[in-house]
């Protein structure tokens, strides 16, 4: 199988650029509508990595796609009914994004990262290991590495601008931020969310260790899942069948990138170092990997 061609950073003349993030690319279609594409950037430590992952943005694109449509009873989503050749008519121009960009509702984002957490893994088990609790939520005593909570647990963050690292937040907080009957509608729905994916997905050899979703509003304060929803880059995803309570399983997203990184001598600042070929390649394989367990399984 020929690898894909990477695409770094879309240069689209058609349509007005309105934002890059880490991994995306974002264009103004018109007042209402925007167009997302979905690139091989790939971020670690908050830090954009000089090297594309081969076909990431494709995966990922494909992968989102696929929840918003299996979630939809739980939640609306930001997919407009425009086709991409509507929004790009050129051909040469669409051939670029094809695969890996979509037309979304334009929507104000809410100012909080909703995190699920459903194992004891990253900076929660660090967390639990100094204070017996998980972002102020006290668990239960003796828990170990890896180990399925007892139920899934809501840990918000704030989000923070590209380079900066998001900061760890209390639910009465988001209350704060955005009033209490919002902030609950999105603790329930992400929880909810998080219970139904990670029950599919456990049937076809994948356990979602935790998540992260975004949410925005229309302008009649309905509620709408935006950005990505339990991808590779939004999750944290591990091989049922290596699973072991204990250890830190080996996983279907760019942690083998973070594990090669923190072998280097970098001190995890701008700019990052550059990636070996079959580190990258190997990554890739395991977006595919997951790509496929989960939306042809």
């Amino acid at each position: 199988m020929t690898a894909p061609e990477a695409l770094y950073q879309s240069t689209l003349s058609s349509l007005k650029l309105r934002a890059r993030g880490k991994v995306r690319d974002i264009y103004d279609i018109d007042d209402r509508h925007m167009l997302i594409v979905t690139t091989d950037r790939l971020s670690a430590f908050d830090v954009i990595l000089p090297d594309p992952i081969p076909g990431k943005g494709r995966v990922l694109t494909n992968v989102s796609n696929f929840w918003f449509e299996k979630m939809k009873h739980v939640m609306p989503n930001h997919l407009a009914d425009i086709p991409l050749e509507q929004a790009v008519p050129d051909a040469a121009e669409r051939a670029q994004i094809e695969g890996r960009a979509i037309v979304v509702r334009l929507l104000k984002p809410l100012p909080v990262e909703a995190i699920v957490r459903g194992y004891l893994i990253g900076s929660g088990w660090k967390d639990y290991q100094k204070s017996g609790a998980v972002c102020g939520i006290k668990l239960p005593e003796g828990l170990q590495q890896a180990q399925q909570l007892p139920e899934p647990i809501y840990t918000p963050s704030t989000k923070a601008e590209v380079g900066d690292h998001d900061e760890n937040v209390s639910f009465e907080k988001t209350v704060e931020l955005m009033g209490r009957d919002l902030a609950e509608n999105v603790r329930d729905a992400s929880l909810k969310l998080y219970k139904e994916a990670a029950a599919y997905a456990k049937e076809r050899g994948i356990i979602i260790a935790d998540t992260k979703f975004e949410f925005g509003v229309d302008d009649n304060g309905v509620l709408y899942l935006i950005d990505e929803a339990l991808t590779p880059d939004s999750s944290r995803f591990w091989p049922v069948d290596q699973y072991e309570v204990g250890i830190s399983p080996p996983s279907f997203d760019k942690q083998y990138v973070r594990d090669y990184l923190e072998t280097l001598d970098w001190d995890k600042t701008a700019p990052g170092p550059h990636l070996p070929a079959e580190v990258a390649e190997y990554c890739a394989a395991k977006y595919r990997e997951a790509e496929v367990r989960l939306t042809q399984g």
